[in-house]
């Protein structure tokens, strides 16, 4: 695992957003920086179903336990759940990390962002100094820098399969490229040059 320059807060006595693209480590880091707290991960079919449908059971739970830090990863799956978060950190004092590939998700459904009682920071992939002396600009610029892909020594099939689904789930879906399709249509194509192995 790289050491990530990004400093999150190490007393974790506030909440705050961590957002990020998939795979640039957001889980990795949260888990190494607080390997005693409480994780609640939402990609998990039952956490999913659980609290989405029925949120008031985090709040439950975290009272039932007395925790009074909790991680949850992939927040944006569940949006219901800032309302019961915004709860906590009013009425117990509790401190949330919370974790996402997709702010724009949790916006678009008018979730509770929880008004400036969450600090916000951002992650992306692997820069110069993260990588430190085995840096290689070729490397990066031909496998890309999210860590995972950056090590393999056959970056290309898991760069297709990043850009296949993650791309056109979080960017097309999202509608940051709507006017594409009406671009191409009006013969402007967008041809990316060809990746080396």
């Amino acid at each position: 695992m790289y050491a990530r320059l990004l400093n999150l807060p190490t007393a974790f006595d506030k909440s705050f957003f961590l957002w990020g693209p998939r795979q640039v480590g957001k889980t990795s880091l949260l888990k190494a920086t607080y390997p005693d707290v409480p994780l609640i991960q939402l990609l998990k079919n039952e956490e999913f179903s659980l609290y989405q449908a029925h949120p008031e059971l985090l709040r439950e739970r975290i009272r039932a336990s007395g925790w009074k830090r909790v991680i949850i990863d992939e927040i944006q799956k569940v949006p219901k759940l800032l309302d019961e978060i915004h709860l906590l950190i009013e009425e117990d004092g509790v401190a949330f990390g919370l974790c996402g590939s997709s702010a724009r998700k949790v916006r678009k459904g008018r979730a509770n962002l929880l008004g400036g009682r969450a600090l916000r920071f951002e992650m992306s992939g692997l820069v110069a100094k993260e990588i430190g002396p085995t840096y290689s600009l070729s490397r990066l610029l031909n496998h890309g820098y999210m860590p995972m892909i950056y090590d393999s020594e056959q970056p290309l099939q898991y760069l297709k399969s990043y850009c296949a689904d993650y791309l056109k789930e979080e960017v097309f879906a999202e509608g940051l490229v709507r006017n594409l399709q009406a671009q191409t249509s009006k013969g402007v194509r967008i041809n990316p040059a060809p990746l080396s192995t």
